[in-house]
């Protein structure tokens, strides 16, 4: 249900802010190239999700593996195909800075890879990992991610998913994402050819970085995934939940997405919000929200 004031007009979730652009219908093409990151609605299951795609017209999809997992491959892929989205990339893999004395991280990467492929998905996202336990060694941690992400081009060509390196947040080093900026993440994926190795382009995770544009410019042909969203203060006490809606916070969507479309990227562009307050909200109201904020900040860069 969309959440409207008093006044009869729409209300933004999570800020209760009047809404300041109409809500685009289904089918309006300014949506064409949007999608939902699952995670932002992190109630719904993956049935919910595709149904809330089709009632709101987005026709792409980003896929968590843990809720595939509950329907099942097969199941899964079915119903995103007879609904008529896309999968705009698979979240996650990743997590290769521990020790993986038995290969079974490696095994459940290569795993991820041909969920990916069965689902059409162009793209695995990879989360680096943090500091094992007791270890303060981040070059270390680095060539191990590195090294890892190497290993995994060959089945990545073979099965033509892009693995696509999402650099995190300096605050989540430790125990998220030793690879911290986008310059680091294309120094790893450069030795690679693009079809295999690739980065991600988060909002929330470069907006800081100096010399984003020119890294971006950099990433020329290697940008698999744009996900939106805001940096929003204060950070509520669990800093992985401190993502927010696009327009509640300081960064500059109009000047990243000029870069990024500059960069020659024309996929789709994930809103993923990790927010108590928006998981909260009711559902139909959040993608309702994620519609008018990307026409009214997003969308028009493109």
């Amino acid at each position: 249900m969309s959440a409207t004031a008093a006044t009869g007009r729409a209300v933004d979730v999570p800020s209760g802010r009047q809404a300041t652009v109409p809500t685009p219908a289904p089918g309006d093409p300014r949506l064409a190239r949007l999608s939902l990151n699952q995670k932002t609605i992190d109630g719904w299951s993956l049935a919910e999700a595709v149904e809330g795609c089709v009632r709101h017209g987005i026709e792409s999809i980003g896929v968590w593996r843990e809720p595939l997992a509950d329907v099942g491959l097969a199941a899964g892929a079915a119903m995103i195909r007879d609904a008529g989205l896309r999968v705009s990339a698979v979240c996650r893999g990743g997590f290769f800075t521990g020790e993986d004395t038995d290969g079974s991280r490696h095994e459940d990467n290569l795993r991820a890879l041909d969920e990916c492929a069965a689902l059409g998905a162009p793209a695995l996202v990879l989360v680096p990992g943090g500091l094992p336990p007791g270890d303060r060694d981040l070059r270390a941690s680095r060539r191990r991610a590195a090294d890892a992400i190497a290993a995994l081009v060959p089945h990545a060509l073979d099965v033509g998913v892009r693995l696509a390196i999402e650099p995190m947040h300096p605050i989540f080093a430790a125990d998220r994402g030793v690879v911290s900026t986008l310059a680091q993440a294309l120094d790893i994926a450069e030795p690679f050819p693009a079809t295999a190795v690739g980065v991600v382009v988060d909002t929330f995770h470069v907006w800081w970085e100096p010399g984003v544009e020119e890294q971006i410019a950099r990433a020329t042909g290697r940008i698999a995934s744009y996900q939106v969203c805001e940096w929003i203060t204060p950070l509520p006490p669990d800093a992985l939940l401190s993502r927010g809606m696009m327009g509640d916070g300081h960064i500059d969507f109009a000047h990243l997405t000029r870069c990024v479309a500059a960069a020659g990227y024309t996929g789709d562009v994930e809103v993923e919000i990790f927010n108590a307050e928006v998981w909260a909200a009711d559902g139909d109201a959040v993608l309702d929200t994620i519609a008018r904020r990307y026409v009214e900040l997003v969308e028009p860069h493109l």
